[in-house]
């Protein structure tokens, strides 16, 4: 079984108010996609509610860095009182989600994909070895690479949720 170094764990963005659930759900698939991330979608759901839509949308951008390392970030996207409204901005009707977002992100670092450090005792004890000693300049590069394409997702989800604040 593959190890799992968590990179970031439940980071949280809310926000209430308009927003457009297709553009930001494009927004976000399209910042993994020039990314180089494939994407598999676990959960996509949506319920009619008397005070409005509920829709849960859960996926996992991936990426293969090296044979043995695959960077992996969890997105759980939540919107509850979805209602439509339409929107009257600078002489322009435009239709609009009003509701409450909730992401939360994880993002996990998992090595030894393959499974080929455990066939036998000795190669779990090379992998702990090279795990101690001769991976770490690379595995902290892929760490701050995921954190840092974290943090540049939650920047622009929230700038993009603040542009709809008026």
């Amino acid at each position: 079984m593959p190890e799992r170094d968590f990179i970031v764990e439940k980071k949280r963005i809310t926000y209430e108010g308009l927003f457009s659930v297709s553009e930001l759900y494009r927004l976000i698939d399209e910042y993994f996609e020039n990314l180089g991330y494939d994407r598999v979608e676990l959960k996509n759901t949506e319920v009619v509610q008397p005070d409005g839509k509920y829709i849960e949308i859960e996926f996992e951008p991936y990426k293969s860095v090296t044979d043995w390392a695959k960077e992996t970030i969890h997105i759980r996207m939540i919107f509850s009182q979805v209602k439509e409204v339409d929107v009257k901005r600078d002489d322009m009707p435009r239709r609009l989600n009003s509701g409450k977002v909730q992401l939360v992100i994880d993002a996990w670092l998992a090595s030894d994909t393959n499974k080929m450090w455990e066939e036998k005792p000795i190669y779990y004890l090379l992998r702990q070895v090279f795990h101690k000693y001769v991976y770490p300049p690379v595995t902290n590069k892929f760490k701050a690479d995921m954190k840092n394409h974290v943090t540049r997702l939650c920047d622009e989800v929230k700038a993009f949720l603040n542009l709809y604040r008026f």
